[in-house]
């Protein structure tokens, strides 16, 4: 049971967009691709939705198989709905009207119940007879889920749902979507190049470059335990520190750190909160001056000048708790969590 997707290529002309990806969505599960704008994750979504011809691989939806080279079931036919980035709702339809514009093939009486029960779901029952220009973007973002979960599918897609909405409205549409997702018990896949929005959102993700799947796991597994560096930028800031790596440690500006790689120059990229700030003078730590205090509301974020011991100053942030006052010019001490930084070696890959 569940969404399967099996070694899916696909081409548009010359240009190979996906490269054998391969994933399954378990029923209930909600799985963000997560990537870099044109790395092929809408279009995974359009080939599950039946909008463009499967060329390689195969896909199955509750053991049913939707595509596979020469065989496309119709899109109407799939139990896949899709909820699209402009939402693609009609104006010249009421709230009500779009949510049932998939449903004219059931008797009157079932569709106005599918329609009050998907919009009930959406906490917007009391707007059925409203027109989507009256709406905000979140209630409009709202109807066009409503929409896609009244023909009762056996999967869920949502390219970029969220995109235009701002930043405060955002949040609270994307909590509820994940509350509506999880209470329809189907499987989920969502597109985002929002890191963030992919590790509320997700119970796995799918990191996507150059039309394969880079690493997949859970939020945590990506974040605490990235497997190329590539990983390790997208998922969230790093600072970036050059290191030398002998006998299974990594020397660097900031002292030794264990490092499972053979000997020679690495890069240690290290998390902001990774880093510790403490009074100068710490046995065993780095000597910084502080360039910058910012307070960002739910954390504090320092700017530090770190000597690399060679003539150059390596320019780091720490994430600190709110509240924490440092001055300009201020000398303190340095210490990495080992739990926060990640060695690869030197050169393998550029920053993403």
């Amino acid at each position: 049971m569940g969404l399967h997707l099996h070694d899916i290529h696909h081409a548009f002309g010359p240009k190979q967009v996906l490269r054998g990806v391969s994933l399954d969505v378990a029923p209930g599960e909600i799985l963000c691709l997560l990537g870099p704008s044109g790395d092929g994750k809408t279009t995974l979504l359009r080939l599950v939705a039946g909008l463009e011809p499967l060329q390689h691989g195969r896909i199955t939806l509750d053991g049913v198989t939707l595509a596979e080279p020469g065989r496309d079931m119709l899109p109407e036919a799939r139990r896949v709905g899709f909820v699209f980035q402009d939402y693609a709702l009609f104006p010249h339809l009421t709230v009500a009207e779009n949510v049932g514009f998939g449903l004219q093939r059931l008797p009157r009486a079932e569709r106005d119940a599918r329609v009050g029960e998907a919009l009930e779901r959406v906490r917007l029952g009391e707007r059925g007879e409203a027109w989507p220009h009256q709406l905000s973007g979140g209630q409009q973002q709202r109807v066009a889920l409503a929409r896609a979960l009244a023909p009762r599918p056996a999967a869920l897609l949502l390219d970029e749902a969220f995109a235009s909405l701002d930043a405060r409205l955002r949040e609270q549409v994307r909590d509820d979507t994940l509350h509506v997702l999880q209470e329809a018990g189907i499987p989920a896949l969502i597109v985002t190049h929002d890191s963030e929005e992919a590790m509320f959102m997700a119970d796995r993700i799918a990191l996507m470059r150059e039309g394969r799947v880079e690493q997949l796991g859970t939020p945590e597994a990506l974040y605490l335990h990235p497997q190329t560096p590539f990983v390790a930028r997208f998922l969230g800031e790093v600072n970036d520190i050059p290191a030398i790596v002998t006998n299974g440690w990594a020397e660097s500006a900031l002292g030794r750190l264990p490092a499972a790689l053979p000997d020679g120059p690495a890069q240690l990229l290290l998390r902001p909160e990774g880093l510790r700030v403490l009074p100068a003078g710490q046995p065993g730590a780095a000597l910084a001056e502080v360039e910058a205090c910012r307070l960002l509301g739910a954390t504090t974020m320092a700017h530090l000048a770190l000597p690399d011991g060679d003539g150059q100053v390596l320019h780091v942030h720490a994430r600190l708790p709110p509240g924490v006052v440092l001055r300009r010019g201020e000398a303190v001490s340095l210490l990495a969590d080992p739990e926060r930084a990640f060695a690869f070696p030197l050169g393998g890959e550029a920053p993403a």
